[in-house]
């Protein structure tokens, strides 16, 4: 994919509890049926090693567009960026791709294959296959206090436990 060298989940040097929860990500997928794709701004998330394999964890609410791209499709990416690029984070996280053309708001370059999409100006991209996906469910919270801080109106986050299949990197 364009100018990006492979690296393994291994090498990763990045700091990814900044990355994720300071410096955000754009999570991406594409709708093999109709090849489009959406992406969203998220902050949530984490890595680790599950089932023997190097994996990311997500949380996406249901009422969110690119929601229904990851559900259509088996793969998305998980694309981090310099500092340069927050504005257009912070577009993709504020405006839905059903009412905006984000891509072209953001001036962001997509680079796309057979079954994902990143962009040509991220530092990091995690390329994702889903292994594990089901909503959170509010009798098994320990503690309560988060389902009235984060989901007074029960729109529950579903969590995704995706493969990381590769790792690019500029």
């Amino acid at each position: 994919m364009n100018r990006f060298t492979h690296i393994t989940p291994a090498d990763i040097k990045d700091n990814l509890f900044e990355r994720i929860g300071h410096d955000w990500m754009l999570v991406t997928a594409k709708n093999p049926e109709t090849g489009k794709f959406n992406t969203m701004t998220a902050s949530w998330g984490g890595t680790g090693i599950l089932w023997n394999k190097p994996v990311a964890f997500i949380f996406i609410r249901p009422q969110r567009y690119t929601f229904d791209f990851i559900e259509a499709g088996e793969e998305l990416t998980l694309s981090f960026f310099g500092d340069d690029q927050k504005m257009a984070l912070q577009l993709c996280g504020r405006v839905s791709g059903r009412d905006h053309d984000k891509i072209a708001e953001t001036g962001l370059t997509p680079v796309e294959d057979d079954s994902t999409v990143t962009f040509a100006e991220a530092k990091l991209v995690l390329r994702c296959k889903k292994l594990y996906a089901d909503f959170l469910k509010e009798d098994a919270f320990i503690d309560t206090s988060l389902v009235g801080r984060d989901y007074p109106m029960k729109d529950f986050h579903k969590m995704y436990v995706c493969e990381i299949t590769d790792v690019l990197k500029h």
